[in-house]
């Protein structure tokens, strides 16, 4: 590990300037994944500003909706009564992430911003285009069984491994942000960016920016909904694949959908034709394997990873199906329903 300066902010305007623009200085929170990569000196920061004691801790009503503070942990997020009544999915998807002691230390904005578990990625030994552009990607064509299907390009065939975010992109919730620019609003479908040609980017933060929020809008998904992980172990694993599945019925037939799959690309994969083509059909599983079969359509496999396809087409399926028969996948009992 590489010596650092540290600094401690109060605000955020204390933060946005005590980072100064220096592509090399950090923010620190929990640390749940900024430390390890420091280890492993994947990440090797000047300075870290510390924002543990910035004024994000709140969940707070906005709009018809929850504002959550950007330093919100895990753990409280999940266990909150009003995201439990309210906003189901996103208590589920946290569940099925990480573990107790990982979650308690967990926020919100660093869950929002933790980068891929590509083996090659955290390991300085070899090449890879998201630490250093333009040096290669070994997962091509190397061990890729945990690596991208979806929207994967030459340069990069990582996946985004968070749980968190996979609700967040099927509930279309909006990440606030604050920098040397001021504040702006980003769309969640926004914020993950795809590899292309440069995979060293994982998201739309300009520099010197901090997440300072996240907003969730209003929503009818509290009784139709799941949140299925499918992963090598029970507990502590990231996942192959999952699914956020969310319906608003009427009767029998689905009047909107959300899906979002995890596991599968660079970013919280959302397929806007796939939910349309439910609008109007009936809850069924032939209506659910059509969407399934559209998700898909563009899927992509690596040498070893062909499996995900035919495993994320099943689980797009049961997703919908617990959805829709309001049986949400258990995060204590894992097994699959």
């Amino acid at each position: 590990m590489n010596r650092f300066d540290y600094v401690r902010a109060d605000t955020v305007a204390d933060a946005i300037k005590a980072l100064g623009g220096d592509p090399n200085a950090r923010f620190i929170a929990g640390g749940t994944n900024l430390v390890d990569l420091m280890k492993y000196n994947v990440e090797k920061p000047g300075r870290l500003v510390d924002i543990t004691r910035l004024p994000l801790k709140s969940i707070e009503e906005h709009a018809g909706g929850l504002r959550i503070g950007a330093l919100v942990s895990n753990a409280d997020l999940a266990y909150d009564e009003r995201i439990q009544a309210r906003y189901p999915l996103l208590a589920s998807a946290i569940l099925a992430g990480a573990s107790a002691q990982l979650r308690n230390a967990a926020s919100t904005g660093g869950n929002l911003n933790q980068r891929t578990r590509c083996y090659y990625f955290y390991d300085e030994g070899t090449p890879c285009n998201k630490r250093e552009p333009g040096s290669g990607c070994p997962a091509i064509g190397g061990v890729n069984r945990i690596h991208a299907i979806l929207g994967a390009s030459e340069s990069c065939i990582a996946t985004n491994p968070s749980d968190m975010c996979v609700a967040l992109a099927a509930l279309e919730a909006t990440v606030q942000v604050s920098g040397p620019e001021g504040d702006r609003a980003i769309a969640f479908a926004d914020y993950h960016r795809l590899p292309g040609d440069d995979p060293s980017k994982d998201n739309t933060i300009k520099p010197g920016e901090i997440v300072v929020s996240v907003d969730l809008p209003p929503t009818d998904y509290g009784q139709h909904h799941t949140y299925l992980k499918l992963r090598d172990r029970l507990s502590y694993a990231f996942a192959l694949v999952s699914v956020a599945a969310a319906l608003e019925l009427d009767g029998q037939t689905v009047k909107t959908a959300r899906l979002a799959l995890g596991g599968v690309a660079h970013k919280p994969w959302r397929n806007l034709e796939a939910e349309a083509l439910l609008q109007g059909k009936s809850a069924t599983r032939e209506s659910f394997k059509a969407a399934a079969d559209l998700v898909l359509r563009e899927a992509k496999p690596q040498s070893e990873n062909g499996f995900k396809i035919e495993l994320a087409r099943r689980a797009i399926v049961r997703g919908l199906e617990q959805a829709a028969a309001g049986t949400p996948q258990s995060q204590s009992d894992k097994r699959i329903q």
